[in-house]
């Protein structure tokens, strides 16, 4: 046993050693970042601004491989079977952490087959209606609305299992209202069925819908978030209008497959955060609606568990089953 023992010891300081090595000379080439989504979506843009960055940081180019299908899993099972070398990494989204409730096969799980680096861009959402459709003020007439007339009121959403759809499940549960769901393959096709005045609401971001509100198209009646948005400062959040702390937030993350070694995850996760703090992306960011986080790899992975635990809940709540 103790002979066994030591075997075991050596073979880890083994291991360490190599790592160590790997991340010496970590990168040598250019590096590969999966995009679960189509090039020119709202990820996409946020991923490519900090790819360069990140790049210019370690002295390698990061590509940003556009893999889309399967609601965006198709590109986290990809990555989840790739080499643990540091050089192919998923930028990986809100619905990539609860895509085993969703779908019956996505091929991969986050929490079990990757390594969380760093978070990209966080973004709350916001509840919007058409006023020329649904004439409500603010969220309260939204609700008594709804509550005056059951599954009278057609909430778009991206499609099922969104957080625009899991967002739609949490206020019915919180609000003890019967919305009905509109899904659409994607979110640009419902928000234009929003402005063409075939549904009545959505939850969306203030990035893609802010200049709809100052243009009076939408309404905009409260934030999903703590705090307010920049892009829309006249808009309470849900909790200041005495609703409660109702959050509907997405985001994006960098992750690794699981066994990547952790100096590499770490000098990859410190080029990340030093890119973030940047006031370049800051205000790009900001432009877009969404926000900074500087926080660390532990900090990170907990951050994507709680998620995951949040709207797996959500799911299983609503009677939501796989596809």
């Amino acid at each position: 046993m103790m002979q066994l023992g030591r075997r075991a010891a050596l073979g880890g300081i083994a291991a360490l050693s190599v790592g160590g090595a790997q991340a010496r000379d970590w990168p040598e080439k250019t590096m590969t970042w999966v995009m679960p989504f189509p090039a020119g979506g709202p990820s996409d843009g946020f991923a490519r601004a900090l790819a360069e960055m990140v790049g210019a940081e370690l002295g390698q180019t990061v590509v940003v491989d556009n893999k889309s299908g399967a609601g965006g899993n198709l590109g986290a099972a990809v990555v989840s079977h790739a080499a643990a070398d540091g050089y192919t990494m998923l930028v990986g989204f809100t619905g990539n952490a609860y895509a085993s409730l969703i779908y019956a096969n996505p091929g991969f799980d986050l929490l079990r087959d990757f390594a969380p680096i760093s978070a990209v861009d966080r973004v709350q959402s916001v509840l919007l209606v058409n006023p020329k459709r649904l004439d409500v003020a603010n969220l309260q007439q939204f609700l008594d609305r709804a509550r005056a007339k059951p599954d009278s009121i057609d909430m778009a959403s991206g499609g099922l299992g969104t957080v625009g759809h899991l967002a739609i499940e949490l206020l019915q549960t919180d609000a003890r209202i019967q919305l009905r769901h509109v899904p659409y393959r994607g979110g640009a096709p419902a928000l234009q069925d929003l402005l063409g005045g075939q549904v009545d609401g959505l939850f969306a971001t203030a990035g893609l819908t802010a200049s709809y509100v100052r243009a009076g198209t939408l309404r905009a009646l409260a934030v999903a978030g703590r705090r307010r948005e920049q892009l829309l400062p006249d808009v309470p959040t849900f909790k200041e209008t005495g609703f409660g702390d109702f959050r509907a937030i997405s985001w994006d993350g960098l992750f690794a497959p699981k066994a990547t070694p952790a100096p590499i995850l770490d000098r990859m996760h410190a080029a990340v955060q030093k890119a973030l703090a940047s006031e370049k992306v800051k205000q790009q960011w900001a432009e877009r609606g969404a926000r900074v986080e500087l926080e660390s790899r532990a900090d990170f992975a907990k951050f994507v568990a709680q998620d995951s635990a949040r709207w797996s809940a959500v799911i299983k709540a609503a009677g939501i089953k796989p596809e």
